[in-house]
């Protein structure tokens, strides 16, 4: 006997099934993460996978923020769930409430190694970054033919700037032959006369989809190309290889072309902006040449033969000027002190001892007498305004003022 239900009543019933059974409730399942992707809910999906076979998984936001440990593409895990159907879409899944780390899946180890010794080698160094060309004309792209890769860098690059030419070099980026059909369009694109900067890239997708971009021949040949290469592979969240040996990582080819890519009006601005500059350069080095002319040609003139003569005439002027000046000086001081030495005499001479009232008496010989010792008979008496002859009548020693008489 045979009934007629409805798919939602059949997905219904073997999820109740599903749940029902004691095997599949709190189920420890290993195996290794494919297709990882966190969504903006925080809700974790992704497939785990062996050998053979692989199963959905689901990990909900409030168990997702419960791990010690990021998940990631590559990685082999042990999880703890339950298998569940999700009805709406009839998914046989994984719900996942726990993951632990179960070592490192096959290809994370092949990745792990190829970049522990392509480091040693110095082939992801620093130093031999180079930077992009400032206003290429031709930019190489090496992706896929088809697919969305192209047109975004196609579409951001001709809204930048049109001027930029685009050249394909179509390529194989999943699968078998990927990696050397990748590294032959690097090296191809590499010597083509004229291209600039070249692009690597693809869309994204899981550990194993972008793997060609993490086999050592793409490598080799990105960091044996003679211009700069710009790595746009998968995601921001996708890491490859050659994201680390290009000269740039981009999250994304759209991003790529823009910082491949100047755009034509910032272009027009920095071009502005250094024409003001140099303008300013060189109206202040016009002004520091036109100083230091100055300065030259003033030292020059000091340096001058007929300079240096006239500097020294007029020094020799000062000189005299300053000589005859000093001279004046001193004469004018010793008149002055001639002048006050005459007063003096003047005033401790004769005459002005006889215009005083007194008088001055000399011997015959003409010497004047000072005492009356060597009084002779006759003197001359010498008056302020005359002289008269007289004789010595009496003598009388003693103080003429009638005081005590001193010891001469």
């Amino acid at each position: 006997m045979s009934w007629t239900i409805t798919v939602t009543e059949l997905n219904e019933y073997v999820r109740r099934s599903l749940a029902g059974d004691p095997m599949l409730k709190d189920l420890r399942l290993r195996g290794e993460i494919s297709n990882f992707k966190r969504h903006v809910s925080g809700h974790l999906y992704f497939s785990l996978k062996d050998e053979q076979a692989r199963i959905q998984c689901v990990m909900f936001r409030q168990d997702a923020a419960m791990l010690s440990c990021a998940p990631a593409d590559g990685m082999r895990v042990e999880l703890r769930g339950s298998v569940s159907l999700y009805t709406a879409a009839g998914s046989y899944q994984f719900y996942a409430t726990s993951l632990r780390p179960d070592g490192l899946g096959a290809l994370y180890q092949r990745f792990e190694e190829l970049r522990r010794r392509l480091m040693a080698e110095g082939l992801f160094d620093a130093g031999r970054k180079r930077p992009l060309p400032v206003l290429p004309r031709m930019i190489g792209v090496v992706t896929a033919r088809t697919g969305a890769v192209i047109h975004d860098i196609a579409r951001v690059a001709g809204r930048r700037n049109p001027a930029v030419q685009l050249v394909l070099r179509p390529a194989q980026v999943q699968g078998e032959g990927a990696a050397e059909d990748i590294a032959r369009g690097i090296g191809e694109l590499g010597r083509t006369p004229g291209v600039d900067v070249i692009i690597v890239g693809r869309g994204g997708g899981s550990l194993e989809d972008l793997w060609a971009f993490n086999e050592e021949v793409v490598v080799r040949a990105v960091a044996a190309c003679p211009v700069p290469v710009i790595s746009a592979v998968g995601h921001e969240t996708d890491v490859t290889l050659c994201d680390f040996v290009a000269d740039v990582r981009a999250a994304t080819p759209s991003a790529a072309a823009e910082l491949a890519v100047a755009e034509r009006g910032q272009l027009a601005d920095q071009l502005m902006s250094l024409r003001v500059r140099a303008m300013n350069a060189a109206r202040d080095a016009l002004g520091a040449y036109r100083t230091a002319l100055s300065q030259a040609e003033t030292r020059l003139t000091r340096l001058h033969p007929l300079s240096r003569v006239r500097e020294l005439a007029a020094r020799n002027r000062l000189a005299a000027q300053s000589l005859r000046s000093a001279a004046q000086a001193r004469l004018r001081d010793a008149a002055a002190r001639v002048d006050q030495c005459a007063a003096r005499l003047e005033a401790l001479g004769p005459r002005a001892v006889l215009r005083r009232g007194y008088l001055i008496a000399r011997g015959p010989d003409g010497v004047a007498i000072t005492g009356v010792d060597r009084l002779p008979d006759t003197v001359e008496l010498l008056f302020r305004d005359g002289r008269a002859g007289a004789r010595i009548l009496t003598v009388e020693r003693g103080d003429p003022f009638g005081g005590k008489q001193e010891d001469v």
